[in-house]
């Protein structure tokens, strides 16, 4: 039995002192005032006094290179990061090698959880051109989604047929999660630029290439398609102002189609690629600061549903070179909780909305079992955050594989200083404990 005692609690829109009282891997009460004194004599006390207890942090996107990749990261490596930053469940995509595109292949994946994750975990089955029988027999209370990629990215998993689109939006019983670029678009770009530069395109001109416009006119198609069909839609990484119009407003228990934004278009701007570089090469690529500010505003909104990292490390090496050449993804669950917060103190957000988006939003959506909230008879996946201990990001701290931020030299105003996982303490003032995650399982 454990009592997190005098904590402040972010959690369902309010912040209020109180304590939390763990017993096996479950909440199993909520204190607002006093605790009983048998409690207290009876549990493990940890004082949380000026401290702030956030649910789990869920992300619904990452790449921990497992199988085939994992040089760059595995999910060992990069799931106990993710502890050390406050994540407590992730949703793990198939562009690994072998692609996770069959049944036998994705089964496979689950097992490699069940021996090497820190965290709770499930993983994507992939769509390709030609396995739309693998992804009906997906079991959608077992897996968090079907994942297409609607513009080629790292892996090059690409559904190009339009007719395979139509049937996998039509057919498929599940969450369809898609990555929206056009790649006429990119195709044309990357001509145009080669015409001006030959093969060596600046850096600067990969948010060009990787356009506005082909991000918009994917994530279109991809809403047409799910209005058509009345799929349930779940678009990722949303990168541009111009796509938050094609999302309404409404609870989000009542959305049939949903997007996500990236913590590093939430925080970079296209001003930021002199500075950083090749490190903030993503697909799609960080944008306008108009770009950035206006997907801030989507979230305020409502239009705009819950943010992730779509944590993609590689090593440095690969991350050489310009906008062609470079490897395009970073490595972000350590310190994402930390970025948002750290936008919360700047006036973007408000630490309650980051709570809702990061926790709350991710569980609803996904339809996660008994995770997500600091509720009564959930699941004690929770985080403890000092607001008032900064926290500078250097090599002697960095957990991913990869051994690079690219917020190395930034001091943030948070740290993260437990997280529990089921109950147990798996991430205690720097120290990571031997706890593994489970399976995560969905009411649908």
């Amino acid at each position: 039995m454990i009592l997190i005692h005098k904590a402040t609690i972010v959690n369902e829109g309010i912040s209020f002192v109180g304590s939390v009282l763990i017993e096996n891997n479950l909440i199993t009460e909520i204190y607002k005032g006093e605790v009983p004194t048998e409690i207290l004599n009876r549990a493990t006390v940890i004082d949380a006094k000026n401290r702030w207890l956030l649910p789990g942090i869920i992300d619904d996107q990452v790449h921990f290179r497992e199988p085939g990749l994992t040089h760059k990261g595995d999910i060992s490596s990069e799931s106990r990061a993710a502890i050390a930053g406050g994540i407590t469940s992730f949703m793990e995509m198939p562009n690994t090698k072998p692609q996770t595109t069959t049944i036998d292949l994705l089964e496979q994946k689950f097992e490699l959880g069940v021996e090497k994750a820190y965290a709770n975990y499930s993983f994507y089955m992939g769509a390709t051109n030609d396995n739309i029988a693998e992804l009906k027999k997906v079991n959608p209370k077992e897996v968090c989604g079907v994942k297409v990629f609607m513009g080629s990215s790292t892996g090059n998993m690409l559904v190009d047929d339009k007719k395979v689109l139509q049937s996998i939006f039509a057919e498929v019983d599940m969450l369809i999660a898609t990555h929206c670029e056009k790649e006429e678009i990119i195709r044309e770009n990357i001509a145009k630029y080669k015409a001006e530069f030959g093969e060596n395109i600046p850096l600067r001109y990969h948010p060009l290439i990787r356009s506005a416009e082909a991000c918009y006119r994917s994530s279109a198609e991809a809403v047409e398609l799910a209005d058509k069909y009345q799929t349930r839609l779940h678009i990722l990484h949303l990168s541009t102002e111009k796509e938050i119009s094609l999302f309404d407003i409404k609870p989000l228990s009542e959305k049939k189609i949903t997007g996500e934004v990236c913590v590093h278009h939430l925080w970079f701007s296209d001003e930021d690629y002199s500075k950083y570089g090749t490190r903030i090469k993503w697909n799609p690529a960080v944008k306008t600061s108009q770009d950035r500010d206006a997907l801030m505003q989507g979230l305020l909104k409502d239009k705009l549903d819950v943010i992730a990292t779509d944590h993609a490390p590689h090593l440095l090496e690969e991350k050489q070179g310009d906008a062609l050449k470079a490897a395009s993804g970073g490595p972000l669950v350590q310190h994402s909780l930390q970025m948002m917060l750290e936008l919360a103190k700047n006036g973007k957000i408000t630490k309650e909305q980051v709570v809702n988006k990061m926790c709350h939003a991710p569980a609803t959506m996904f339809k996660i079992h008994k995770r997500g909230y600091i509720r009564k008879g959930y699941f004690a996946d929770l985080v403890l955050v000092n607001p008032n201990k900064p926290y500078t990001v250097d090599q002697s701290n960095i957990l991913y594989k990869c051994k690079w931020s690219p917020l190395e030299g930034e001091t943030l105003s948070t740290t993260i200083e437990k997280t529990f996982l089921n109950g147990k303490l798996a991430f205690d003032n720097g120290v990571l404990n031997d706890i593994k995650g489970e399976r995560l399982l969905f009411d649908r």
